[in-house]
């Protein structure tokens, strides 16, 4: 039991299907969780009723698929008690399930329709949906949009008969009953309504988009303000559902992930249901996703004896596509397609199942391991000579040619070591310059160690400065001219601020992105060395400030304290203009304040360097 309650605990906070196992291996119960870490670890310690602890009893295991919501959770706990028929699940083992809209296209006037389940009688059936009303609300978001009937009339039975009901002079129906109405029109609009059913409404806002760009051009605007409308309304409908739908029918969808461990896994869908999740864990993290998932799939439907669906979804392009999918189908016995979606249902079922992987790698690793993993890819792709264990980062941080600070942070074996940042206040340095910043900020924090100041000791194995490839060249001088030989490397960033890669002080760029682990610690690097240079550069500011004020005759500490709390920043007590201070303190105090900060424009700048640098 202890076994489960640690695989338990190890689980996500997402929400989820959790299916629990007995000693062969048969399902027995199957739930469902907002958080599956908290639901599926409660069944494992304290007291549960009778049957619960019967049930608990027999568990030798469990599995879970991650979910992206709770009401997707809810609909793959359905098909799943449905597939395994649990011995412990009672309340779901009918066939009332979740509804299902159905369209019949062989009928001359096709209409929506709600059905219980999916049957095998020629029709199109899209779902299922939470309930019959929330299909009922589906099925009239898509009338209003289109335009198409929704009332008891019937088709084409009903036209001429009768005067237009209210819906027509509401403009929510084109009037279908009306004798001249359009039959070909209604197809067209009723296989739009399928298109949006399908999750491909921005397919057809595209093509709609067009027709409203010709019907523009061609001076027939009437027709052009119509098809933006419908554009507009079908842009306003929410009704995609997700993961279980009949359009996946025969369907896997493949994901990948990489971090401390990799993670193949394949979600299979049959007859419009998750049927079951297969998860294949490798030890090494795998260097590039297009050729593993080249290999593994190769490997999963033509090696170990899984059958090959009608279609595989992949997680991204892979060399040869054409080529995999002719050996696959030769392997199956008849045609295989492998895609890689963009857009719609298909592209969520793969990211459910890279969510899944993630989340594999993530409960079936420690925090250690992933630490361990991670630096040891960073060796690799940096080529050190040894696993970066202490990494130490520098940043610089002034206000124009005020305060101009260096901040130097350390993370220990991934982790931030905070007793060990340092803070460099410039010395001799009035003018902004960052490149001379950093090198005499890198020159004192290494002299320190070769004069032997326990304090700046060990040296790291690897060392970031935040920048790019000129700041790095100005490092690599410092420790250059003090005979030093440490890994030196540059953090550029990308248009978000974002950590993209690490440079050379050659100008070599070694990208990272494709490690999310790595990419998440040198970002994480970067954004703790900024912050701490920021909060360094902004509390001397501030100290300047106290100083330059008690110097002030007529201000004493109340008034000192007065004007802080009044004007919250240094800026803007220098840039208050002599009304504002007076309505603080007194018109003379305030005369005095004025005068004293606007005699200088570096009064502050110098009043702070005057103080002792926290590094010496």
């Amino acid at each position: 039991m202890e076994a489960l309650l640690d695989k338990a605990n190890r689980l996500p906070l997402l929400p989820g299907v959790y299916l629990m196992l007995d000693a062969q291996g048969t399902v027995i119960y199957v739930g469902k969780a907002k958080k599956l870490k908290n639901r599926v670890s409660s069944y494992f310690h304290g007291e549960h009723l009778p049957k619960v602890a019967a049930m608990v009893e027999k568990v030798a295991d469990f599995q879970v698929i991650v979910a992206g919501s709770e009401f997707e959770a809810l609909v793959l706990e359905n098909s799943l008690i449905k597939r395994h028929k649990p011995h412990y699940n009672i309340l779901l083992k009918d066939d009332k399930g979740y509804p299902f809209i159905r369209v019949d296209r062989r009928a001359e006037y096709p209409r929506m329709e709600i059905a219980s389940r999916a049957l095998k009688d020629g029709a199109d059936y899209y779902g299922p949906f939470g309930g019959r009303s929330q299909s009922r609300t589906i099925i009239n978001a898509v009338s209003a949009a289109l335009l198409l009937p929704d009332c008891s009339r019937s088709f084409p039975r009903d036209i001429g008969r009768e005067r237009p009901c209210l819906n027509y002079h509401m403009e929510k129906c084109a009037g279908w009953c009306l004798r001249d109405s359009d039959p070909v029109d209604y197809r067209t609009r009723m296989d739009q309504a399928v298109l949006i059913l399908q999750g491909k409404s921005e397919e057809l806002t595209e093509s709609l988009r067009q027709e409203m760009e010709q019907a523009a051009e061609d001076l027939r605007f009437e027709r052009a303000a119509e098809l933006r409308d419908r554009i507009r309304a079908i842009e306003g409908l929410q009704t995609r559902q997700r993961v279980i739908a009949t359009v996946f029918n025969d369907t896997d969808a493949v994901g990948f992930r990489r971090g401390a461990k990799s993670c193949f896994t394949v979600l299979h869908f049959s007859g419009g249901d998750l049927a079951d999740k297969e998860v294949e864990m490798l030890e090494e993290p795998l260097e590039d996703d297009s050729e593993a998932v080249a290999n593994l799939v190769r490997q999963y439907y033509t090696v170990t004896g899984a059958v090959p669906p009608k279609t595989i979804l992949l997680p991204c392009e892979v060399e040869g596509l054409e080529a995999l999918e002719e050996l696959i189908s030769e392997s199956a016995g008849r045609k295989v397609s492998l895609e890689v979606p963009k857009r719609g249902e298909r592209l969520r079922l793969v990211e459910s199942a890279q969510l899944n992987a993630q989340e594999e790698i993530f409960r079936r690793t420690t925090q250690e391991q992933r630490r361990s993993k991670t630096l040891e890819w960073l060796q690799r792709a940096l080529e050190l000579d040894d696993i970066p264990r202490r990494i130490e980062a520098f940043d610089i941080s002034n206000l124009g040619n005020m305060g101009i600070v260096a901040a130097m942070t350390v993370f220990q074996d991934g982790k931030p070591l905070k007793n060990a940042y340092r803070k460099f206040r410039m010395r001799d340095q009035d003018l902004q310059d960052d490149y001379a910043s950093m090198f005499q900020a890198v020159t004192r924090r290494f002299q320190r160690y070769l004069d032997g100041d326990e304090k700046f000791a060990p040296l790291p194995d690897l060392l970031l400065i935040d920048g790019g490839e000129v700041h790095t060249q100005t490092a690599v001088r410092a420790l250059t001219e003090l005979g030093l030989s440490v890994p030196c490397f540059g953090m550029v960033k990308d248009d978000r601020h974002r950590t993209r890669a690490l440079v050379t002080a050659d100008g070599r760029e070694i990208g990272i992105s494709g490690n999310q682990a790595v990419f998440s610690l040198i970002g994480n690097i970067q954004e703790e060395t900024h912050n701490s240079a920021i909060r360094y550069q902004r509390s001397l500011r501030k100290e300047g400030l106290r100083s330059l004020l008690d110097e002030i005759d007529g201000i004493g500490p109340s008034r000192r304290n007065a004007l802080l709390q009044h004007f919250h920043s240094v800026r803007a007590i220098r840039e208050a203009d002599l009304e504002a201070l007076s309505a603080v303190v007194p018109r003379n105090a305030a005369r005095a304040v004025y005068e004293t900060l606007h005699r200088k424009d570096d009064q502050t700048c110098v009043s702070s360097q005057e103080q002792p640098a926290e590094d010496s």
